[in-house]
This record gives structure tokens, C-alpha cells and sequence, in this order.
């Protein structure tokens, strides 16, 4: 049987792929703390849930491609409240952020064509880039400069023939980068000069840690016809599993280009885009601010971990809930397969998300994890000293090998 050469292209999730190892590891008996997903336990506001036991048709029909006008216009309120006037055409309900990337993309791409995005990234942007025909052009960034990368010194040179969009995670995921006023404004001005798209997922979008006033890339109305923006109500409102999305764009024509993609997958799930839009609803400033809280108080207990462990290095995040280290082992893969499969401390093991698939570049992040800071501060705690108990034996054992 033949395959895609673009399907091939693809890897398996980092976050992901050691699943089956943790399911052995648990038929041992074993607890795995989890630092590998962003899957947050803050609990799914209620209005999700009353929503949906609320819905009074006697059909569960088809909804509209675009998204039912309820939940458009929730949307549509969102935005205005933080100061970004919107009309219900500009948006696309998608089945979660992950298909308004998968639709841009299949837009934009054709074969050979390029997008730049700064690298360390979430490694599902290379899925959704290599099945439409592209590939990811890295922009290169350092913990020690904070992952900074909105610089026409970084970006301009990797500008070809080939480039179609920059796309950019902001808050950042993996790294917790939040753009500055400035660094947006560098970032608009390179799409606008170059005729790029400017795609910028924003899921992470309260949670950042200097308690600045909402903002978004769709502040620049100069650059409507560039920017691009994903969204979703899966980190926002704690509901992962709702599946939830938005494609917004004042880019009329990459809507209705879009539009043919929604049209043929016929419409998002026609419950969970209710009980979303009664999140939207529900949403209060206090809200936001108690769940922004929450997470810094776990970034917190992370960085302060961390920096009891021997040689690992990091760079204190910004915003959204997620940290890259540097770990003093060879091979990150490596320890993770001898923490789910060997090691244990009192019944107890983790799990991370090992770093080498957050690059496009080969060679770079072998020795660098991902860590979701997800859950309480207790579980955190516990989790980063199993990490340095594992790098302890693993080391000592990758020693006595030799």
C-alpha cells in the first residue's frame, strides 16, 4: 500500500506517543504524575454543563457550518469587550483550535511553500503544515534571550519566494513567551511589507502573568487583510474536551475560502458549541483573574522546584502554563522511556513531553522537555522531585554502562 508523502513526513505527538507505556506502568500498579498535556484540572465553568442539559429541541440536528448564531455572537461580545470590534461574518466555529489551523493552512499551502514560525513550537503546527503541502521554516530563539524572536534581524533573512505566513503562539506554547506592544507591531509591519499571512494562535490569551489588559493581533485593523487568528474555549474556560474553535479573520476571501472546509465537514458539534457559548456568557473579569492566579501561584511552585534540581536550565514563563528545561542527560526520549518503564519511587513515576518535537531543526532539543504545569501545586511538587530522583538514577545507570 502507498502512503501520503506528506503523512509520512509527520511524527508522533510528543505529548502523546509514551502513552502506552503509561498504561503498562499502571497495570503495575504504578502512579504516573502527568507534566506531558495541557489538560487543566481548574473545573469547566457550570454554564457549560447547564447548557447543555438545557437544550431543548427534541432533534439534535445539524448546526451551521459557520457556527450557531448564539455562540458567533458570544464570540463577536468577547471581542468587543476587549476593545476589538468584530462582525459575526469575520469568525468560523471549527472543531476546536486545531481545525481553524488545519483550515488556514489548507488555504494558503501549496507544495514547497513555507511558513516561518519560532521554534521551540507546539509540534502539532507541523502536522497541520506538512498535510497541506508545506513545510516549517524555523526562526531560531535561545532560553537565554527569553525565546525572544518579533525581530526583523531574525526574521526578514529567512523571507523567500516560498514564504506564505508567519505564524506565531502568543501567549507561547511551549515556552511562555508573551509579545510585547512593540514586538507585535514588528511582526504586523514584516507581514504587511512582505504580503504574508500573519497567524497568531491566541488560546492561551488570559493567561498571562504582568496582569496587562487583553489584547490581540486583530488590534491592527491596517493589517486585516494579514491576520489570521486561532482561538478556542478549550484554555480559557478549562474544557478541552468541548472541542470548540474559532477561525477569525477580516480577510473575507480567506473566510470563504475557509467556509468550503466547514461546509464539507458540515458543521462543529451542535451541543458543545451551545454550552459554549454560554461559557462566553458566564465570563466574568473575576473569573479570569482567580484562574490566572491560579496558574501563576503553579508556575511558581515549578520554577522554585526546578531550581533545586542540579544542572537544569530554564527560562521563567511569561504567560500560558507551560515551561521548557534543559535536563543534565543525553537523551530525553531515552528518560522518559526509563522513568514509565524502570523507575519508581514509592509506587510513583512522571511523565513529560520530551523536547526534540517542539524543533524542526535536527538535532536541537534532545536534551530539553516540556512541562504543563496543569495541576495542583501538591501533585507539582511531588512531580518535579520524581524528575530529579529519575535523572539521578537514570544518569547513574546510563554511567554504569558505559
Amino acid at each position: 500500500m502507498k502512503f501520503s508523502k506528506h503523512i509520512e513526513a509527520c511524527s508522533l505527538s510528543p505529548i502523546r506517543k509514551f502513552h502506552p507505556y503509561v498504561v503498562a506502568a499502571e497495570a503495575k500498579g504504578r502512579r504516573v504524575h502527568h507534566l506531558n498535556i495541557g489538560q487543566p484540572d481548574i473545573p469547566t465553568p457550570p454554564a457549560f454543563f447547564d447548557a447543555v442539559r438545557n437544550f431543548g429541541s427534541a432533534v439534535l440536528a445539524y448546526s451551521p457550518s459557520p457556527g450557531v448564531e448564539v455562540l458567533l455572537q458570544a464570540i463577536q461580545m468577547y471581542y468587543q469587550n476587549i476593545g476589538i470590534p468584530l462582525s459575526t461574518e469575520d469568525i468560523l466555529v471549527t472543531v476546536g483550535g486545531s481545525e481553524a489551523l488545519q483550515a488556514v493552512m489548507a488555504c494558503i499551502l501549496e507544495e514547497g511553500d513555507e511558513i516561518l514560525v519560532p521554534e521551540p513550537f507546539y509540534p502539532n503546527y507541523t502536522t497541520f503544515i506538512n498535510v497541506s503541502s508545506g513545510r516549517v521554516r524555523p526562526i531560531p530563539t535561545v532560553p537565554g534571550e527569553g525565546y525572544r524572536y518579533a525581530s526583523r534581524e531574525k526574521i526578514e533573512p529567512l523571507i523567500n519566494e516560498h514564504t506564505r505566513a508567519i505564524l506565531v503562539t502568543n501567549p507561547g506554547n511551549p515556552t511562555g513567551t508573551v509579545l510585547t506592544n512593540a514586538e507585535k507591531q514588528v511582526l504586523v509591519d514584516i507581514a504587511k511589507e512582505h504580503d504574508l499571512f500573519l497567524v497568531s494562535d491566541e488560546v492561551y490569551r488570559e493567561i498571562i502573568y504582568s496582569g496587562e489588559a487583553l489584547s490581540s493581533m486583530l488590534e491592527f485593523a491596517d493589517a486585516a487583510e494579514n491576520v489570521v487568528v486561532i482561538d478556542s474555549v478549550s484554555k480559557r474556560f478549562s474544557s478541552c474536551g468541548a472541542r470548540v474553535g474559532a477561525l477569525i479573520s477580516r480577510n473575507r476571501e480567506l473566510i470563504s475560502h475557509a467556509l468550503k472546509i466547514c461546509q464539507g465537514r458540515l458543521c462543529a458539534a451542535t451541543l458543545d458549541q451551545f454550552g459554549a457559548a454560554a461559557l462566553y456568557q458566564a465570563m466574568t473579569p473575576e473569573y479570569c483573574a482567580k484562574v490566572r492566579e491560579e496558574y501563576r501561584r503553579r508556575r511558581d511552585v515549578v520554577v522554585e522546584s526546578l531550581s533545586k534540581l542540579p544542572g537544569v536550565q530554564f527560562s521563567t514563563p511569561e504567560g500560558a502554563f507551560y515551561l521548557m528545561a534543559t535536563l543534565p542527560v543525553d537523551d530525553a526520549d531515552k528518560l522518559q522511556s526509563f522513568l514509565l518503564k524502570e523507575f519508581e519511587d514509592n509506587g510513583e513515576t512522571v511523565m513529560y513531553a520530551p523536547g526534540e518535537g517542539f524543533y524542526a531543526t535536527p538535532g536541537l532539543g534532545r536534551s530539553e522537555i516540556r512541562i504543563a504545569y496543569v495541576t495542583n501545586p501538591d501533585d507539582l511538587r511531588r512531580s518535579i522531585e520524581l524528575l530529579g530522583l529519575g535523572i539521578a538514577a537514570y544518569n547513574q545507570k546510563q554511567e554504569a554502562a558505559r
